[in-house]
């Protein structure tokens, strides 16, 4: 059999990783297990959450459907493999205690350092602290690391979301380093709220800013290492599971709320290219970045745009026609209403659709939830969309066209057994299957429900079909009888009120 030089480089060796328990980070995990059997161990950082210790948080993590391809291969001894430490990237020193600090400096050869605060709405103080000092405080660890081999840092395409077509390489810092920090230490938070529009310049917002920044610690390092820059990570393409996931940012919340039918429109350009990224495809271009970061150490830092746009490019209107299919082949049976997603082209359509078929409806069923003792989530969840989409604009309605040429190099340079194993190159994925073992991965791994009860699900689907196209029957006819009585005419005279009132509705 055809060895792999991925897994060999890995062989043995002992990794450190910080944002485990995330999204991005829990697929790697279970990737590193699956591929690379014969490393030795696996550090993650992890915090005290929720009144749990770490050894509960990890056997939380490690019970995660994504772990059922592992242990169904044979590899449940695998996860003794790894091992929690205590700490925090926004803490000084990590958090860490001395002697898992010392462990960590005597055991570890290799960083993975995925740990951010991914908020668009966090302020300065947080998103520098855990995502720029955050960096800082990884590195310094790996300086102290006796046997290290190689820092693989996660960064985003949209660090440098000012520039349409952006390349892989470090752009110049947006702002000196040392002056940021000073002033969000000096400064209260309503001075640095204050003077945040200013110092950010062309960046969306703090997440990006920060994250550019960090980029600059990596550079600056003068260790081996290599960043990975992902768009918009979405569920997995083929592995472990098609469509796995547990993120509601992006595609997939939108389908989950879909798929409720609480859900029924999104404000989308459809003829814009938008960059998402399985996060199957990102876990593995960390792991080969690693492997190549120490193969040409001395070629210096090199920077992976892990996207779409440019090889493979996603637009709403390939999927617009077949999202409602897909949501009635796969329905849940904890739908509310009847699912029906319509795209609309601007946030001002949307904001005037979303008085009809959002608000409207989630008052009158918080007040039917809440007569009946239970707890209404329906309008608080609409009136935080409707007031995210505005931090969102420049995301949803802006096309950028991310040049991932070394991605793709680097993939020419594997073995035929390692481009199998660890694949790079998304452009054979079909955008229309994709989206079809999305809706399935949302409905299990989001929504929580079995394929088994996909029977039942069906016949609930059609109950509320029935129901939907009744209301909109009354509606219609309420309409009608309002201009009648208000026109004081007959129901025959008012009778084209009907077909205008649903052609008005339908462009809603």
């Amino acid at each position: 059999m055809a060895s792999s030089p991925v897994t060999e480089f890995y062989r043995g060796k002992t990794l450190f990783i910080t944002g485990g328990t995330g999204f991005l980070g829990i697929c790697l995990i279970e990737k590193f297990l699956r591929s690379c059997p014969d490393l030795k161990n696996i550090y993650i950082l992890l915090r005290p959450k929720k009144g749990k210790n770490i050894e509960e948080r990890l056997d939380e993590l490690t019970k995660n459907l994504i772990f059922e391809t592992l242990k169904e291969q044979g590899g449940s001894d695998l996860l003794n493999k790894l091992i929690p430490v205590a700490g925090d990237v926004g803490e000084d020193g990590l958090g860490l205690s001395a002697s898992d600090r010392q462990s960590l400096i005597d055991n570890v050869q290799i960083v993975v350092h995925s740990a951010a605060t991914l908020d668009f709405e966090a302020t300065l103080r947080p998103t520098v602290n855990i995502n720029l000092l955050g960096t800082r405080r990884v590195i310094q660890l790996c300086k102290e690391i006796h046997d290290f081999k190689v820092l693989v840092h996660v960064s985003s395409a949209y660090v440098n979301s000012a520039i349409s077509e952006p390349v892989e390489k470090v752009y110049p810092a947006p702002a000196e380093v040392e002056k940021i920090i000073k002033m969000v230490k000096d400064l209260d938070d309503k001075e640095l709220d204050i003077a945040t529009p200013g110092i950010l310049g062309n960046h969306a917002n703090s997440y990006t800013f920060t994250k550019h920044l960090a980029e600059h610690e990596v550079l600056n390092a003068s260790i081996c290492s290599a960043i990975v820059r992902p768009s918009m990570i979405t569920a997995a393409w083929k592995e472990p599971v098609p469509g796995w996931t547990i993120s509601k940012n992006g595609p997939q919340g939108f389908l989950m709320g879909a798929s409720k039918g609480v859900l029924r429109r999104l404000p989308v350009a459809s003829a814009l290219i938008y960059d998402y990224i399985p996060v199957d495809v990102v876990v593995n271009s960390l792991i080969v970045a690693g492997y190549n970061a120490d193969r040409e150490r001395e070629a210096g830092l090199k920077v992976y745009h892990c996207t779409s746009s440019t090889c493979n490019p996603f637009k709403w209107e390939k999927v617009e026609s077949h999202i409602n299919t897909y949501l009635h082949r796969y329905p849940l049976r904890s739908a509310v209403w009847y699912p029906y997603l319509k795209l609309l082209p601007s946030l001002l359509l949307f904001r005037i659709s979303a008085i009809f078929v959002h608000m409207i409806p989630a008052y009158i069923l918080d007040t039917v939830t809440r007569v009946f003792g239970g707890r209404p989530i329906l309008v608080r969840l609409h009136t935080n969309v409707n007031k995210s989409l505005s931090r969102l604009e420049k995301f949803i309605f802006t096309e950028w066209k991310f040049s991932n040429a070394r991605l793709l190099e680097l993939n020419a340079t594997l073995s035929t057994v390692d481009k199998d194993k660890f694949i790079l190159d998304i452009r054979s994925l079909k955008w229309e299957d994709y989206f079809n073992d999305l809706v399935q991965g949302v409905r299990r791994y989001l929504s929580n429900e079995s394929p088994k009860n996909l029977g039942k699900a069906r016949s609930k689907d059609k109950v509320l079909l029935v129901a939907h196209l009744v209301l909109q029957a009354g509606l219609m006819g309420l309409v009608w009888w309002i201009f009648k009585f208000l026109l004081a005419s007959t129901w025959t005279k008012t009778g084209l009120v009907v077909p205008l009132a649903y052609m008005i509705f339908s462009l809603l």
